[in-house]
């Protein structure tokens, strides 16, 4: 895969992401970029859903 080729794999992700979780700014998704640990972690706290609820989220929406 290329850089071209990854970054378009991130903002499709990004994209989702704000999609589910729409009260996450593009700041608190850009300030996260790369870390999907960080932006976990910001999601439980604006959402209080369970870690292992986000990360299985991430996970789905990371390999489609």
């Amino acid at each position: 895969m290329n850089r071209d080729q990854a970054e378009g794999k991130w903002k499709e992700f990004n994209a989702k992401v704000k999609q589910h979780w729409g009260d996450l700014t593009d700041d608190e998704v850009k300030k996260a970029e790369g870390n999907i640990d960080e932006l976990s972690a910001k999601i439980q706290q604006r959402y209080g859903e369970s870690k292992e609820e986000v990360s299985r989220k991430l996970e789905e929406y990371k390999n489609h």
